[in-house]
């Protein structure tokens, strides 16, 4: 039987990621009646349920027991030889994740936004088909439309991922045992990340990169300071310059062979292989051709710089689209769109969008690298700090790593802000906000930090900057 009444609604949004819900949030705040669908049990997205948070909860966890087994008895703590629980590391991780989905369906409620469990796909511009899990079908009415479905991990040709021994990030954030050997088939965010967690535990790691850098999108200067800490203190090996060519699972082992670029091929075994090479956009199921919403050539859906897709009330944010794929960057484009519908005239400026590694140390970023000021021919200045001349940073036995500050060379304009060492990925704020307001590296240096503290280093990266008046270098 038809469904003679269709519920309506002013805004509907496909997927519950940082996008989506942020937007469902924002378009609720500014009085429209709003639905959110998602076709998992629970909402949040790749982010909260098996990416940002548990990746994060797991990166915590087991710093804590890399810090017990190397640094405790030098800060004069004497314990037992400390175990992992990984099954417990596992457990408190979904804890962490339980209420963090919780929270956002409590945010919902309270928002009185409508939400959908199943999969929503376009009948036509304005009529949303939502398929639940047992097959049912309901329909309902919208007169704008946000696409928020965010992406999934990609894999290289030819390799099949079969999710045992071949695993995603996904698996690897539900591990029942401690890989003997994990090789992790990428040098970006998502390996490194994971592989600091299971290196730390007590996993051989080996990382394969095509490239010859680390965090290939980032300056060069933190890629390779990266490489010599992971190398230092997490023992992890490094094949930079290899092209994977194979991967074979048999048994318990998983052989990984690459080309070393001189031609010759090498073989890598080990028990597990996580294959880290990325995210692709997901847009399967929407039928997007219903609608009249194109994609672009590596499957986004295309967008003009007010978010709008080929179809004149349709939006789509965050993964899907071009731009980097960060949770905050999809946060800020859904807020764009539903201040948009309100008739406001937001901006985004995706030149100020920070990036963040939460191995350790961290790794953050904002702005221009040297890389791309040199291809534009900008004339920049150069300041850096290192942390090991942070009495703040000796205190808590994290000397490595540096803060790079660039300002253009006429105007003493801050371009850009590099770090790697600890806690930058909070430190990086203060960048962020000093470049919003186009601030100059002496704006950053005449300001009074806090001693000691870890941000003191900005200051000093900002006083070399400026005629090189670093004054603990």
């Amino acid at each position: 039987n038809k469904t003679l009444y269709m519920e309506k609604f002013d805004v509907t949004i496909i997927g519950s990621g940082p996008g989506g819900y942020v937007a469902a949030i924002r378009c609720a705040q500014l009085g429209m009646k709003t639905a959110l669908i998602e076709k998992y049990p629970t909402l949040g997205g790749t982010c909260l349920n098996v990416g940002c948070i548990p990746s994060k909860a797991l990166l915590d966890s087991s710093e804590h027991f890399h810090n017990a087994v190397h640094n405790f008895k030098e800060h004069g703590i004497e314990v037992k030889a400390p175990k992992v629980n990984l099954k417990q590391m596992i457990e408190r991780k979904r804890g962490v994740v339980k209420m963090t989905c919780d929270g956002i369906n409590f945010l919902m409620k309270k928002n009185k936004i409508t939400v959908y469990t199943g999969v929503g796909s376009f009948e036509s511009k304005t009529v949303i088909n939502i398929t639940k899990a047992d097959g049912t079908k309901e329909q309902i009415e919208t007169g704008k439309a946000i696409i928020a479905t965010g992406s999934k991990p990609a894999s290289l040709p030819g390799i099949e991922v079969d999710k045992k021994r071949i695993i995603t990030s996904t698996e690897a954030l539900e591990m029942t045992e401690i890989p003997k050997h994990l090789i992790i088939i990428g040098g970006g965010v998502i390996g490194l990340e994971l592989g600091s967690v299971y290196a730390r535990i007590g996993s051989k790691v080996s990382v394969v990169e095509f490239m010859d850098r680390l965090i290939p999108g980032m300056d060069a200067g933190l890629g390779k300071e990266l490489q010599r800490v992971m190398k230092k203190d997490l023992k992890v090996e490094f094949f930079m310059k290899h092209k994977v060519e194979s991967v074979v699972s048999k048994g318990k082992e998983v052989t990984v062979t690459a080309d070393n670029g001189k031609g010759e091929k090498i073989e890598i075994k080990g028990d597990y292989v996580l294959m880290a090479v990325g995210r692709k956009p997901y847009t399967e199921g929407l039928n997007l051709e219903k609608a009249g919403v194109k994609l672009d050539a590596r499957g986004r859906v295309e967008v003009d710089a007010h978010l709008k897709t080929s179809a004149d009330n349709i939006y789509a944010i965050g993964d899907v689209v071009v731009g980097a794929m960060l949770a905050h960057k999809a946060e800020e484009e859904g807020v764009f769109v539903a201040e948009q519908l309100a008739g406001q005239k937001p901006h985004i400026d995706y030149n100020l969008i920070p990036g963040v590694v939460y191995t350790w140390p961290e790794v953050a970023a904002v702005g221009q690298t040297e890389e791309q000021l040199k291809e534009k021919g900008i004339k920049y200045k150069v300041g850096s700090f290192p942390f090991k001349a942070s009495g703040r940073a000796r205190a808590s036995m994290d000397t490595d790593g540096f803060v790079k500050v660039l300002a253009d060379e006429t105007t003493d304009e801050i371009l850009g802000v590099h770090m790697i060492g600890p806690r930058t990925a909070d430190m990086i704020a203060e960048a962020v906000v000093a470049m919003e307001y186009k601030a100059s590296a002496e704006d950053i240096s005449r300001m009074s930090h806090a001693h000691p503290t870890f941000t003191e280093s900005l200051k000093e990266a900002a006083l070399d900057a400026t005629g090189k008046r670093a004054l603990h270098i």
